[in-house]
């Protein structure tokens, strides 16, 4: 699957469990290991962990794509999930301002995506 369409498949599925501010940032020329992030934020610990959760599984069972690697779940703060082309970035909303990783990746394009949830975002 196509780095980006993969994008916008994990963007749905998170999508799916009510995450919050989805964006899909093409970094593919900006760093080496990967071609698109995938960020979000969660409104609770629990959330954070449910998101990161849904996505993997979904992914797996419905597109036959699994993850190199997991990190940061156990404590729902944050969930980092490597789909090698994809890095999703899950976060509480907390978190996810002090991180910023929006504005440390500025110069990368936004890839266009709309949620199909009608009260999302």
């Amino acid at each position: 699957m196509d780095p980006k369409d993969l994008a916008l498949v994990i963007a749905d599925a998170l999508d799916d469990k009510q995450a919050r501010e989805i964006i899909i940032l093409d970094v593919e020329d900006l760093v080496g290991y990967t071609s698109c992030f995938v960020l979000c934020s969660g409104r609770s610990e629990r959330q954070v962990q449910a998101l990161a959760e849904h996505a993997r599984r979904s992914l797996r069972t419905d597109h036959g794509v699994r993850h190199l690697g997991l990190e940061g779940v156990e404590k729902g703060r944050w969930a980092l999930i490597d789909f090698g082309d994809v890095v999703v970035h899950i976060f509480k909303e907390d978190e996810r301002d002090f991180y910023d990783l929006e504005g440390l990746w500025q110069d990368a394009p936004r890839i266009e995506w709309t949620s199909s949830t009608p009260a999302a975002q």
